[in-house]
């Protein structure tokens, strides 16, 4: 029996530091590696296979999608909305109204659509995309090349990165953007000077990155506990996770964050702020706040409270078995199945 052919198209790892090619990366090699007995994986080939699969939404790919997809159907990944990119880049308004009709058009041309967070199919419905057509399959991360290391390696990598060996360590990891929190997370350092505070991350998008003027002048006279790594090789960022204590992310907006499950994989507790995708994705994994004062708390507990931390440890350690590699690639697995049995032969 001859496999399914499917032609991942993506531009995404172009662009250094963003969570939407380690995605990528990790979701092909999730399909190669686990599905390869029954689909035939290409990337980025000038062909026409029997699924195409969009990573990214370029203007060349819509151009282009009728003849791709002739014989076969097109699947788009929705890894951002609107609402996500509005407090991203700093952009005129007629500029992110043109882009936003051209995201919807996009999805709307998609014979199937997968997102990362189920609370998106509603947000998708409400422009328009009919629900019926979208999969929610969460995002995955190997634990091959996400783990925790041994306590003499982890004052190993702090001593490599510039971090007090014995302190409480405070990691971030994320583009330098005012949605993911950077300001707060500035603040709160500012606010705990006994604890060491780490961003990994920095501007994927240059100045057109929203508040970077501002973001610029925090990088210029930090804190003198905060320590910005700027951005990290993804080969890197293992020994990045395993620097801190507890990764904490305060962003307002996101579907559902690549390095919420790179940290995981860490074992590390996991503190975020409280928004409304995290419940339907997350459950109890994680710890969360509304504000700075409440983060402040929950992390002076996390340093302080040796019970606490071991729960919230072991809440980590459940969300990271519950997105297993077997439970993603069965999801994966059945919908590449039905896209593949609904091409009419």
């Amino acid at each position: 029996m001859s496999k399914t052919t499917i032609n991942m198209m993506s531009s995404a790892t172009k662009v250094k530091g963003q969570g939407v090619g380690s995605a990528y990366m990790e979701q092909v090699d999730l399909v190669k590696t686990g599905l390869g007995h029954k689909f035939e994986v290409t990337e980025n080939k000038r062909v026409k296979p029997d699924i195409t699969h969009y990573h990214t939404i370029n203007p060349g790919y819509y151009l282009g999608r009728k003849s791709r997809t002739k014989n076969g159907k097109s699947v788009g990944y929705v890894h951002m909305l609107p609402e996500t990119v509005e407090t991203s880049l700093d952009l005129p308004r007629f500029a992110k109204n043109i882009f936003y009709k051209y995201m919807i058009k996009f999805y709307k041309s998609m014979d199937y659509l997968v997102t990362v967070n189920p609370y998106f199919i509603g947000r998708l419905a409400h422009y328009g995309v009919d629900k019926s057509k979208v999969t929610y399959i969460p995002n995955y991360v190997s634990s091959e090349k996400f783990h925790p290391v041994s306590a003499e390696e982890k004052k190993a990598l702090r001593r490599k990165y510039g971090v007090p060996e014995d302190g409480f360590v405070v990691m971030c990891a994320g583009q330098l953007q005012v949605r993911k929190g950077v300001f707060d997370f500035v603040e709160i350092a500012k606010q705990m000077p006994d604890v060491t505070f780490v961003w990994a991350g920095g501007f994927s998008f240059g100045k057109i990155t929203d508040g970077y003027k501002e973001i610029q002048k925090l990088q210029e006279n930090p804190p003198a506990n905060l320590k910005l790594l700027g951005i990290i090789e993804r080969e890197c960022m293992n020994e990045i996770y395993n620097l801190g204590d507890v990764m904490f992310l305060p962003s307002y907006e996101e579907l559902f964050p690549m390095t919420i499950l790179e940290a995981m994989c860490v074992n590390v507790p996991i503190l975020l702020r409280d928004l409304d995708i995290y419940p339907d994705i997350l459950f109890d994994f994680y710890g969360k706040g509304t504000n700075n004062e409440e983060f402040i708390a929950e992390l002076k507990k996390l340093r302080d409270d040796k019970d606490y931390y071991a729960q919230q440890v072991d809440a980590s350690k459940r969300g990271n078995e519950f997105y297993s590699k077997e439970h993603v690639t069965k999801m994966w697995d059945e919908f590449y199945t039905m896209v593949k049995d609904s091409i009419k032969k």
